[in-house]
């Protein structure tokens, strides 16, 4: 789109004062927070599960190669398994396939949910069920929460030990600016001195 005007914004210009404005506001100290976490995490033996719908699901399996990769620390994604994902949605229903999946992985007290979602789920909508029964099941078993979402009143930003919020600066374009903030956060983290072991290629 082209600038019709001397007052008029093109959307590219105005797409990334809103990508700026999010990195001005993001809240750093509960990313710093979250590192810290990962770090006594790995110490601890803990695996670390990501989990995501749609665009966030790509991320989630982005975001496990360099946890493991650059990190060290064990980490997985159910979506990475088309076959079980696909079986169990089939037999069982979307609303559990995550969580019947963390019960054969035998989720722990010293392992971590970390979510990636644009809302985080909604109980009353009915929105990432899957999302909401994974974290009542890590609740259940005292595994730590985590989470990078869109929106602050979603299950996941109310339950999270810790949840980075990516902020809302744009209702129209809360899904694009949610899922690349996803991939900007996760990379500060397996970027962090408290947690990267392994150095990239380039």
């Amino acid at each position: 789109m082209n600038s019709t005007g001397p007052n008029t914004v093109s959307f590219v210009e105005q797409y990334f004062a809103e990508v700026q404005s999010i990195a001005d506001q993001i809240d750093k100290d509960k990313i710093d927070a979250i590192a810290n976490e990962l770090a006594t995490l790995r110490i601890n033996g803990g695996r670390l599960f990501f989990l995501g719908v749609g665009g966030s699901a790509g991320n989630a399996g982005h975001a496990v190669n360099d946890f493991r990769k650059l990190c060290g620390i064990e980490s997985y994604a159910p979506t990475d398994n088309a076959s079980e994902l696909t079986a169990r949605t089939n037999d069982e229903g979307w609303e559990t396939v995550f969580a019947e999946w963390l019960k054969v992985s035998k989720l722990n007290e010293k392992d971590a949910l970390f979510i990636l979602s644009v809302g985080g789920g909604n109980a009353d909508r009915n929105i990432s069920a899957n999302l909401i029964s994974s974290i009542r099941l890590a609740k259940e078993r005292s595994a730590s929460v985590f989470g990078i979402v869109g929106r602050a009143d979603g299950f996941t930003y109310q339950q999270a030990n810790i949840c980075v919020h990516v902020p809302l600066v744009n209702d129209k374009l809360v899904t694009p600016h949610s899922e690349a903030f996803q991939a900007v956060v996760w990379h500060c983290l397996v970027s962090h001195p408290s947690l990267q072991i392994n150095q990239t290629k380039w």
